[in-house]
């Protein structure tokens, strides 16, 4: 038994971060009802991070709502908000990331749902928060990192900032929405009464950096330097060794950089490792992903799971990367096409 099995979970969002979420609790077992429009669904669908597609839909879309059901409902129209809303009563936990203002339009802001179901745990994603002139912005990923000071610690000193190469702000609000989620589910365990969790992108890659933010704050407000030779950290130095003077490798790092730069270049990579690991030198191979799915060290994991529930939408995937009691959690079950389930959930909650 999975630690989530009975959890029923509705979830509004598109996109990235919220999916993100729900897919998690999926994964840990909750049963998560995907709402979505009954014309285009998701707009996830349709966006694409490569040329290919699973049956009609993006692989992306595929990869964060697999283990999932699909509602379709208009929002817009009375009868079926009215059966959302008699689904809300039953459910534990509710996801949306519209932008501020929106939910409420439509009658199903946190108070409102309160009112249906106070045991309900109401998770809202934003992109800056409900407060401030950025609330209204478009809560997008790579605009979120912009203004979140992110890209000024990737890239060489001689570049411009560079954002980093994952939908990072994303993934981390989701990941913070899943914490304070279960974290209230566990208080209502105790009191009974649900609550609303809030996160918003912003803070999420904002408590992403609080290492390097920690050290900004205290040190007089020092702009972080990233190395002019293939800069890796800028608050690291040349290199993490114990037995050399700290500040050395600080302030002399680019100098420290170039020398190691040219003198590995002269033999392979097996051959500097074969000498640097047995000398408890912290170093490692930067493998290719071809390489790395090939290593046993990898192979060992168990890290990719087929999903095939359905003909068309046959995909190999990385699964959840959280043991329970030893076992790894997988499921074989596709995301769903647009209202695949709404027979399934009408009959079940006489909607």
């Amino acid at each position: 038994m999975k630690p989530l099995e009975g959890l029923l979970v509705i979830d509004f969002s598109q996109f990235l971060s919220g999916p993100s979420a729900s897919l998690r609790l999926a994964d840990l077992g909750a049963r998560v009802i995907k709402i979505e429009r009954p014309d285009k669904g998701d707009l996830c669908r349709q966006l694409y991070i490569s040329n290919l597609e699973l049956d009609g839909d993006s692989t992306l879309f595929h990869s964060i709502n697999r283990n999932k059901q699909s509602f379709a409902a208009d929002l817009k129209n009375a009868g079926d908000l009215a059966r959302i809303r008699k689904l809300l009563a039953r459910a534990d936990v509710m996801i949306q990331n519209f932008r501020p203002g929106v939910i409420e339009k439509i009658g199903l802001g946190y108070d409102a749902v309160r009112e249906l179901n106070p045991r309900l745990v109401y998770g809202e994603i934003t992109g800056y928060g409900n407060a401030g002139p950025w609330r209204t912005k478009p809560g997008q990923d790579l605009l979120v990192q912009s203004l979140s000071g992110l890209p000024y610690l990737n890239g060489d000193a001689t570049q411009p900032p560079v954002p980093f190469g994952l939908a990072v702000s994303d993934m981390m609000a989701g990941a913070h929405l899943v914490q304070g989620v279960l974290a209230t589910l566990l208080r209502r365990s105790i009191t009974g009464v649900g609550g609303k969790v809030e996160v918003s992108l912003l803070e999420s890659t904002l408590d992403l950096q609080f290492e390097v933010l920690s050290t900004y704050l205290n040190d007089g407000g020092k702009a972080p330097q990233r190395s002019a030779v293939n800069n890796a950290h800028a608050y690291l130095g040349a290199a993490l060794m114990t037995y050399v003077d700290p500040a050395s490798l600080f302030d002399q790092r680019d100098e420290i950089k170039s020398i190691l730069v040219h003198h590995l270049k002269q033999q392979s990579t097996a051959h500097w490792l074969s000498i640097l690991e047995p000398a408890d030198v912290w170093c490692a191979d930067v493998l290719t992903w071809d390489r790395l799915f090939a290593h046993d060290g990898f192979k060992a994991l168990g890290m990719v799971q087929t999903v095939d529930s359905r003909p068309g939408a046959e995909m190999r995937t990385t699964r959840c990367p959280i043991r329970i009691d030893g076992e790894v959690l997988t499921s074989p079950l596709a995301a769903p096409r647009i209202g695949e389930h709404n027979g399934i959930v009408s009959d079940e909650f006489d909607l």
